[in-house]
């Protein structure tokens, strides 16, 4: 037989643990090791010690129905969506006794957003006795209580906002505004207001802080060419400690110039900038003014501040344009972009059959226009415009049409497949109980639809523009596929595809980064 010393290390340990002495647990008779002094093994020490004795099992947290914020004591609300890290902070401030263990982990568990109730599954470690470490886990449901928070009780009473934001353009159409509010709506500029009132010629936006007016203004700034003026006014003042409380008040006026407006700018703006044609075109309206020369392509930016300087109003505007039918287009060989310049023969609509009088244009719409096509356009060779800029031009330099778009014969309102948001649903405080009973009245609101769908069909038309606003899926949508193509519809109508469109019920992340995702306007 071999025998194999041990090393003196292997000795001791044996040593060692042949006098280990082991007692028996005193409720499930489970050897431990007796040197550490606990009678009771591990997992009994589990079920029969709570460490998280003390910690509520229910607690409540306090929301706003109206702004949609949850209290975070002693007075400040703060927004946070379901099952967000900004809610779970919240509700472990909220439980009292947390500090006497050491938290591991915390995590949600769903329930139905509409029951009222958010509950938590909470992971602790705490000291159950002397060197004995146990972790333990436990729910906590917190019951949501509706209230109302300080910002929305002043909302409702008279004579509380602190700031107010007025904002006017003085053009005979809504269109800057209806393209204005989805901007708002994407980019939720709105969620600082306290009400929004309807003005002639705009609307008001009250606040109840000065700087929520003045993020406002930034916004508006970055958005559409206008121009601010403040004014402050005294509400009391306290002669012992020289404190005041003002009101304030910015008038906005945006430039009444807009998308497909004819103007004839000043001779020397015009030299100035890139001695571009007095007679050109709005085509796009964003932070700056843009215009081009429907003859040449050339395309020029005009600022907000340089506008102002040298003001001018627009020649025409597209409730003047008139219908006109393509008999012939030629292409003369130059593009910038989605322009191409062509010689195009036009008749008007109203002449055909009548006369044969026709007219040849050189316009930027090559691409889209084809014989037989609708366009609109300004007549100037049969309108009278009360404007020195216009008297000063050389006549013989002065187009008789200028086409400005393309006409497509669409499906019906009712047969839209998307939608958009009106600020008028989002805001429940907007001024909107006028009594339509008279004619003016009623012309207003005829006025108003005409408005709102030459915007949708601007809309459809123009990708671009498309981008830059929140389009969604229609509830109820009685589409092409459904009812097929009516009759008097064109196959090469633009439409929306449905991959553009968001779900109304999915909750979407809006971004505020200012005129970075702002194409054009109005």
């Amino acid at each position: 037989m071999s025998y194999t010393p041990m090393d003196t290390n292997q000795l001791e340990h044996q040593h060692q643990h042949q006098n280990v002495a082991t007692v028996l647990c005193c409720n499930c008779g489970a050897p431990i090791d007796g040197s550490t002094g606990l009678v009771m093994c591990y997992d009994c020490i589990k079920m029969t010690v709570d460490i998280t004795e003390g910690i509520p099992r229910e607690a409540n947290v306090s929301f706003c129905r109206n702004c949609e914020r949850f209290l975070q004591p002693p007075g400040q609300w703060i927004r946070a969506e379901l099952e967000s890290r900004e809610l779970l902070a919240l509700c472990l401030r909220r439980l009292k006794g947390l500090n006497k263990v050491r938290l591991v982990d915390a995590s949600f568990i769903w329930t139905e957003p509409h029951s009222r109730r958010i509950r938590v599954k909470l992971t602790v470690q705490g000291e159950a006795m002397v060197n004995t470490i146990i972790q333990q886990t436990f729910e906590v449901e917190y019951i949501v209580i509706a209230m109302q928070c300080a910002d929305c009780a002043r909302s409702y009473t008279t004579n509380t906002w602190r700031a107010t934001v007025q904002i006017r353009q003085k053009v005979p159409h809504k269109r800057t505004f209806l393209y204005l509010e989805q901007l708002i709506l994407k980019h939720n500029a709105h969620v600082d207001t306290i009400s929004i009132t309807e003005a002639k010629d705009g609307l008001d936006f009250f606040y109840a802080q000065k700087n929520h007016a003045v993020k406002m203004l930034d916004f508006l700034n970055s958005v559409v060419p206008i121009k601010a003026k403040k004014s402050e006014e005294l509400i009391s003042q306290d002669v012992h400690s020289g404190s005041a409380t003002y009101k304030f008040s910015y008038s906005i006026e945006i430039v009444p110039i807009c998308r497909d407006d004819l103007v004839v700018l000043p001779k020397k703006l015009a030299k100035s900038l890139s001695n571009i044609s007095q007679f050109v075109l709005c085509t796009k309206v964003s932070n700056t003014l843009q215009f081009m020369d429907p003859t040449t392509l050339q395309t020029v930016d005009l600022s907000a501040p340089v506008y102002w300087r040298n003001s001018f109003q627009p020649l025409a505007d597209v409730s003047q344009l008139v219908e006109f039918m393509v008999l012939d287009v030629e292409p003369v060989g130059i593009s910038k972009g989605k322009h191409v310049l062509a010689d195009i023969t036009v008749a008007r609509s109203t002449d055909l059959g009548v006369n044969d009088q026709t007219y040849y244009v050189r316009s930027h719409l090559g691409a889209l226009c084809h014989s037989g096509d609708t366009v609109m356009g300004y007549f100037v060779a049969n309108s009278n415009y009360n404007s020195d800029l216009f008297d000063d031009l050389n006549i013989d330099h002065v187009p008789d049409v200028v086409i400005v778009k393309k006409l497509y014969q669409r499906k019906s309102r009712k047969n839209r497949n998307w939608k958009l948001k009106r600020m008028a649903k989002e805001h429940k405080d907007i001024d909107a109980s006028q009594d339509y009973s008279s004619k003016s009245q009623k012309q207003d609101i005829e006025r108003a639809e005409r408005d709102y769908e030459l915007f949708l069909q601007e809309l459809e038309e123009d990708q671009e523009l498309r981008q830059t606003v929140n389009l969604y899926k229609s509830s109820n949508p009685e589409n092409i596929e459904e009812h097929g193509m009516e009759e008097d519809e064109d196959e090469d109508a633009p439409q929306i595809d449905i991959d553009e469109l968001l779900d109304e019920l999915d909750e979407m992340t809006l971004d505020d980064n200012g005129a970075d995702e702002m194409g054009e306007g109005m």
